[in-house]
C-alpha cells in the first residue's frame, strides 16, 4: 500500500474504531458489584423472615441486573441517533403509563406510584424519556430556543405536563428530579439568563402555592421541610429517619462494624435496603466505605462529562449531558438526606439501592453515554464550534467546557 492509500485509510479505520469509553464501564460494573453486595447485606435478615431464604430479595435484584446489562449492551451498541425518530413515541408511552398507574398503580405508603405490586415504577422511566425528548427537540431548535414561542413556553409546556401527572401520584422526588434536569439542559442548550429567571421564577411561584393548598402532598412536603429546619438547629428533633442514618454512621467510625454486622437495618432504619442504603454502607463499612462510594460517583461524572465534551454533534451533547445531571443529582440528593444535609426526598442511589425500575433505567441511560462515546469523530463539538464559530445542526453551549484544552488520543496531533 502507497503512502497516499494509507494515510486515505487511517481516517475510515479511525472512523470504525467502536471503542467505548473503558474507564466509564469499569466504575459502572464497580458500582453494581458493590451494590449487589450492600442489598444482600441490607436484606437477607428481612428476606428470611418473610420468604425463608436470605437470599430471595438479592436473587430479585440480580435478576434486574441482568434485565439491565441487556438494556445497556443493547443501547451502546445501537446507535443513539435512532432516538430521534423514537423521541416522540417514548415521550407519548410515558405519558400514557403516567396516566394509567393513577388509575390501577399498586398504592404503597399513601402513593399510588407503581404496577405490579411495587416492582415497576413511570416516574422511572419518565425521567430518562424527558431527557432524550428534551435533547432531540433541543438540538432541532438551534438558536431559535431564545425565543419565547419556540423556547420557554413549548419547554413549560411539555415539563409541566410530565411534572403534573407525577405529582398527582404524589412523588415529590422524582417531580423535583425532572424539572431540576430539565432546566439544567435548557440552560447548557444555549438559553439566556432571561429566559432561566422566569423558569425559575415560574417553578419557585408553583411550588410555593403547591406548598400552601390542603391536598396530601403539601402536607407531605410541609412536613419534611419542617423536620428538615428543627433537625438543622437541633439532631434529636430532626426526623425519626435521620436519626436513624446518624446513629449508623457514628457507629460506623471510620472503618465500620463489618460487612453485614449493621444493627440499624434490623428495624430501626427505614427502608435500609432502597433510600437509606447509603447509611448501611456508612455503619458496616464506615467512612471509608462512604468515601469509596463518593469516589466512584466522581469518576462517572468525570467521564460522563468528558463525553459530552467530546460528542460528535449536539444531540449527542445534549443527551450524554441530560444523564450525567441526572445520576449526579440522584445520587447528591441520597446522600445529603442521609447526612441530614437536604431534606428527604426518597431518592435512590443509582446503581446501589434495590429496585428494579431506576436500575433498569438508569443502565440504559448508561448505555447510551457509552454509546456515544463510542461514536465520537475525529474532531469533538466543542473544537468544531471554536474551528468554525457555529454547528450546523443546533446551537449547544457547552459553556465553561467550549474553549477548555483536550488530552491527545493516538492518531490525532
Amino acid at each position: 500500500m502507497s503512502v497516499a492509500e494509507n494515510t486515505q485509510a487511517r481516517p475510515a479505520a479511525r472512523k470504525l474504531n467502536l471503542s467505548f469509553d473503558m474507564p466509564l464501564a469499569v466504575t459502572i460494573g464497580a458500582l453494581l458489584i458493590f451494590g449487589l453486595m450492600m442489598v444482600y447485606s441490607a436484606t437477607f435478615d428481612w428476606s428470611y423472615r418473610e420468604h425463608g431464604n436470605p437470599a430471595t430479595i438479592f436473587m430479585r435484584q440480580l435478576q434486574w441486573v441482568g434485565v439491565g446489562l441487556v438494556c445497556m449492551i443493547i443501547a451502546a451498541r445501537v446507535n443513539y441517533h435512532v432516538l430521534r425518530p423514537l423521541s416522540v413515541a417514548l415521550m407519548a408511552v410515558t405519558v400514557a403509563a403516567l396516566v394509567l398507574v393513577l388509575v390501577i398503580g399498586t398504592t404503597r405508603f399513601n402513593a399510588q406510584r407503581s404496577f405490579f405490586g411495587g416492582s415497576v415504577q413511570p416516574s422511572e422511566l419518565a425521567k430518562f424519556a424527558t431527557i432524550v425528548y428534551l435533547a432531540v427537540w433541543l438540538a432541532s431548535k438551534g438558536e431559535r430556543i431564545r425565543e419565547m414561542s419556540y423556547g420557554m413556553v413549548p419547554f413549560g409546556i411539555i415539563v409541566g405536563v410530565v411534572v403534573t401527572l407525577i405529582l398527582l401520584q404524589p412523588d415529590l422526588s422524582a417531580a423535583g428530579t425532572i424539572l431540576l434536569i430539565a432546566t439544567l439542559m435548557f440552560f447548557m442548550a444555549g438559553a439566556d439568563l432571561f429566559q432561566m429567571g422566569m423558569v425559575a421564577l415560574v417553578g419557585a411561584g408553583t411550588v410555593g402555592l403547591l406548598m400552601q393548598l390542603p391536598i396530601s402532598i403539601a402536607v407531605t412536603g410541609r412536613q419534611r421541610l419542617a423536620d428538615y429546619l428543627a433537625g438543622l438547629q437541633d439532631l434529636t428533633q430532626a426526623s425519626w429517619h435521620v436519626k436513624m442514618a446518624a446513629s449508623a454512621f457514628v457507629s460506623g467510625g471510620l472503618f465500620g462494624r463489618g460487612l453485614g454486622e449493621s444493627h440499624q437495618k434490623f428495624g430501626f432504619l427505614p427502608t435500609p435496603h432502597t433510600d437509606s442504603i447509603f447509611a448501611i454502607i456508612g455503619e458496616e463499612l464506615g467512612l471509608l466505605g462512604c468515601l469509596l462510594v463518593i469516589a466512584l460517583f466522581a469518576i462517572l461524572i468525570w467521564r460522563g462529562f468528558k463525553i459530552a465534551s467530546q460528542a460528535p454533534d449536539a444531540l449527542g451533547a445534549t443527551l450524554a449531558a441530560g444523564i450525567v445531571c441526572w445520576v449526579t443529582f440522584e445520587a447528591l440528593v441520597n446522600i445529603a438526606v442521609m447526612v441530614g444535609a437536604f431534606p428527604f426526598a426518597g431518592n435512590a442511589l443509582p446503581f446501589i439501592s434495590y429496585g428494579g425500575s431506576n436500575l433498569v433505567v438508569t443502565l440504559t441511560a448508561m448505555g447510551v453515554l457509552l454509546n456515544i462515546s463510542r461514536r465520537a469523530e475525529a474532531q469533538p463539538l466543542t473544537r468544531k464550534v471554536r474551528a468554525t464559530g457555529s454547528f450546523n445542526d443546533a446551537a449547544f453551549d457547552l459553556r465553561r467546557w467550549n474553549g477548555r484544552g483536550r488530552v491527545s488520543r493516538a492518531g490525532r496531533r
